[in-house]
């Protein structure tokens, strides 16, 4: 690793990784004015956002099983190019299947970014695995919490979402330029000799599997919530999209000071506080009103903050021999569960909706009813008396983590004593 430039690879990661929040970030923000612009239903809103969530898990997989054989820098390469024929795309979309094709392109290259960037911080940094990951998602609430910014400060100023997308095209070209100059070291795995056959049979091993269905609940926790904030709490707040961008500053501060709680607490202890945290946020999220809405935010801010990066890190040090394909099929595996349950309660948020308006109600008569008629009041408060409904059944997820991550603190307790004992 000596013509390694650790410092410069690690900063060029996590500028593609801006990319890839700055794309959620925008994406949430602009949501509704997409369903104006093009007249799309929540569930054709919802499948475009899912489409960002399948992406990601195929790309990631994938990158997963090649990344060994053909190195991270040529999956970055490729990350690179997905990413600006994506955000191209958006700008010039047409309507309903051009935005569900670049919403398709810029998933697989968030996930190709994750595929490849995982692995190499945990290679550069062996010894502090979990908190290095912890500082390099920080860039993940980050770029949401800059996209949702830019998404408050365009709009005040007038200009169109099209700018708006436009943004993500400069650190694109940055971090492409830098990927393509700098020499990359082979994954931690090729590295310390360990064959594949073992590192498929660390992926099947009884832990793996646990801590692979838990991701399912606090990749929905956290990417959900997060991207549906907008279209979920209109009611509460003219400024729901501030509440995104609270939550995200809440997580950047957070994963960045990870260390020392990462160190007092241990990874599955971090991961049992999350989760009672991100329960409560959500609960308050779905009951409080008026400015007591930023507190629950902030809740669920703390509660969601350690999730993503701290499973990765726990995998990654208790389970090392999983190697790349471990940390892979760990992110695939949250970005699928989030593409499913995006599709399912953009359905059920519909059908909520249909429920409170006039019964024999057509939603399509509704949806394309005049800004401030009868029809379109109704429809408002149809959907703000649906949206806080949605997340009080998304809240039943976090509780089920926490009786889940209570059995793993105990589980690694008990490893712990043993291993000591012999």
């Amino acid at each position: 690793m000596n013509n390694i430039n650790k410092s410069q690879l690690f900063w060029a990661s996590c500028l593609a990784l801006l990319v890839t929040s700055l794309s959620f970030g925008i994406r949430a923000g602009i949501l509704g004015k997409l369903g104006t612009d093009f007249q799309l239903s929540a569930t054709e809103l919802g499948t475009i956002t899912a489409t960002a969530f399948w992406g990601f898990p195929l790309a990631v997989v994938i990158g997963g099983f090649i990344v060994d054989a053909i190195g991270m820098k040529r999956l970055l390469v490729m990350a690179f190019i997905f990413h600006l024929l994506g955000i191209i795309l958006t700008i010039f979309a047409q309507g309903y299947w051009t935005l569900f094709i670049s919403t398709l392109l810029i998933g697989i290259a968030n996930g190709t970014v994750e595929a490849a960037c995982n692995p190499l911080v945990a290679t550069l940094y062996p010894d502090n695995k979990t908190t290095k990951l912890n500082h390099f998602h920080l860039w993940f609430p980050g770029g949401i919490f800059l996209g949702t910014l830019i998404v408050i400060l365009f709009n005040s100023l007038g200009l169109s979402w099209q700018i708006q997308v436009a943004v993500m095209i400069i650190p694109t070209l940055v971090y492409g330029y830098l990927f393509s100059k700098l020499e990359f070291p082979v994954t931690e795995r090729v590295a310390s000799g360990v064959s594949t056959a073992t590192m498929y049979k660390s992926v099947t091993s009884p832990l793996f599997i646990f801590m692979f269905i838990c991701m399912f609940g606090t990749a929905i926790t956290e990417l959900f919530t997060g991207q549906w904030i907008d279209v979920l709490l209109k009611n509460v707040t003219d400024n729901a999209i501030l509440i995104l961008t609270l939550t995200t500053g809440v997580m950047v501060i957070g994963r960045g000071l990870a260390e020392p709680i990462v160190h007092r607490f241990s990874p599955q202890g971090v991961l049992l506080i999350s989760a009672v945290l991100a329960a409560l946020g959500l609960y308050l999220l779905s009951t409080l009103t008026g400015n007591a809405i930023y507190f629950a935010a902030f809740i669920f801010g703390l509660g969601v903050c350690y999730f993503w990066p701290t499973m990765l890190g726990f995998v990654a040090e208790n389970i090392p021999k999983s190697g790349a394909l471990g940390l892979n099929l760990m992110g695939g595996a949250g970005m699928f569960a989030v593409s499913v349950y995006t599709i399912f309660m953009g359905g059920f948020y519909d059908r909520l909706i249909v429920k409170k308006l006039p019964a024999g109600a057509n939603e399509a008569d509704y949806l394309s009813a005049a800004p401030g008629t009868e029809m379109a009041n109704l429809l408002n408060q149809a959907k703000n008396a649906a949206g806080p409904e949605v997340l009080q059944a998304t809240m039943v997820i976090p509780m089920i983590l926490v009786v889940a991550f209570t059995g793993l603190v105990i589980y690694m307790k008990n490893r712990k004593k043993q291993a000591l004992t012999h």
